[in-house]
């Protein structure tokens, strides 16, 4: 069953190169995040590489635990991409959808997360 999009997305407490802490999650390479949780994010799940990039598939389990607005990262080199067929998904979902290097991602996911919106994201810590 589905988190509550009325439960606090994680923050991100710290990210380097190669590896984050989230509240409440510890600490990991790359993460998937969402309303109420989150979880490491094997790429190898869903064949996602650097392109075509981020796949339908890998936005899934943030549209199913209520994530109303998705922070996509491109990586720290801006090598990830993310698949058109991603983008058109959350778009037909009525999903706001922002792209952008890891870092301006973690800024803005925990903004957004601290104001108590129903946000979400992928984030790896290298590429």
């Amino acid at each position: 069953m589905a988190e509550t999009p009325n439960q606090p997305s994680p923050k991100i407490s710290r990210i380097s190169w190669g590896g984050m802490d989230v509240d409440g999650l510890g600490a990991g390479k790359d993460f998937k995040l969402w309303p109420g949780g989150g979880r490491p994010w094997d790429w190898n799940e869903t064949g996602t590489r650097h392109d075509p990039g981020i796949q339908p598939a890998d936005v899934g389990e943030l549209i199913e635990h209520g994530s109303r607005i998705v922070v996509l990262s491109r990586g720290q080199e801006l090598r990830l991409r993310t698949s058109p067929a991603t983008l058109d998904l959350l778009r037909e979902r009525g999903i706001t959808v922002h792209v952008e290097e890891t870092r301006d991602a973690v800024r803005l996911y925990n903004h957004l997360a601290e104001g108590g919106a129903a946000v979400g994201g992928l984030f790896p810590t290298t590429c």
